[in-house]
């Protein structure tokens, strides 16, 4: 049973077949929630957006979660993650899942900044789909976390919408790469050259006045390093921010997505503790 749920989350993440996310996806397909699918956030063909709404009464505005998927800013696709839009309706939140560049097509800040114009869509538009704009909040995993991250923390990607990181009533990523340096070539022809690296780390433009921010990790995460939640959580201390931390044990950098699957949902608690970190920030 072990060796399949690791095979099963494993699919999850990199989409190796259709089996692994037509079973994470299932329950999607059987609920209630209405998903409103490629909706265009910009005039470039690859800028879309799912929307998924629980069932409300009519009268009800519901608080919304931004999500950005990872895949080392190469891969992914929203059309992997109806389990998360799923997840979150499940709590109440109407939930966006955006598609964004990726390289080779760009390199940063490209995706960044399709990241923000999905955003500021989503904070001018959702209320058209029962979404109450002031309570906005945005979340990722992995380099989609590094991606929500630097939404949070930089003030310019949000401004060049016209808006700026007060829309943001929270922000919670799962093993974000906050705060690494580009060895592998792959990552230096994303992010060089190595002038630009502090544009790329979070931690460079913390201040102290950001959104409160939740950093999860898992234990067992041998492709993201504790010292970039660690990193992180430490600046925003310093700067005298707010920010809560949490290590999951026994869950690896897969596991933290995958815990949103109803068939993962037993082993680590990450939906309900981000759910529940939002509640705390609602207005």
């Amino acid at each position: 049973m072990k060796k399949l749920l690791i095979a099963l989350s494993s699919l999850i993440l990199f989409g190796c077949t259709r089996t692994g996310l037509e079973l994470a996806n299932l329950p999607a397909k059987f609920s209630d929630t209405d998903i409103i699918q490629n909706v265009s956030y910009g005039e470039e063909p690859w800028q879309k957006l799912d929307i998924y709404i629980p069932k409300h009464s009519p009268e009800d505005t519901l608080p919304v979660v931004v999500f950005f998927y990872g895949g080392s800013w190469q891969d992914g696709s929203k059309d992997m993650y109806p389990f998360v839009g799923e997840g979150f309706a499940q709590h109440n939140y109407i939930t966006v899942i955006a598609d964004y560049s990726k390289y080779p097509q760009v390199v940063f800040p490209r995706f960044v900044d399709d990241g923000a114009k999905a955003v500021a869509w989503t904070y001018r538009n959702i209320a058209n789909y029962s979404g109450n704009p002031d309570n906005l909040f945005i979340s990722g995993h992995s380099a989609g976390a590094h991606i929500a991250g630097l939404i949070t923390a930089d003030q310019r990607y949000l401004q060049k919408e016209g808006l700026n990181t007060s829309i943001i009533k929270a922000f919670a990523g799962m093993s974000g790469p906050y705060d690494f340096v580009p060895r592998e070539e792959i990552y230096k022809a994303i992010f060089g050259p190595e002038k630009n690296y502090p544009e790329m780390q979070v931690t460079t433009f913390i201040e102290g006045n950001e959104p409160p921010m939740l950093l999860l990790w898992g234990a067992d995460d041998t492709l993201v390093g504790q010292s970039n939640m660690d990193l992180l959580a430490s600046k925003i201390r310093q700067q005298h921010g707010q920010v809560t931390t949490k290590i999951y044990p026994n869950v690896d950098h897969v596991g933290m997505v995958s815990s949103f699957t109803w068939f993962f949902r037993g082993k680590a608690p990450v939906l309900e503790d981000i759910c529940q970190f939002f509640s705390q920030h609602s207005s």
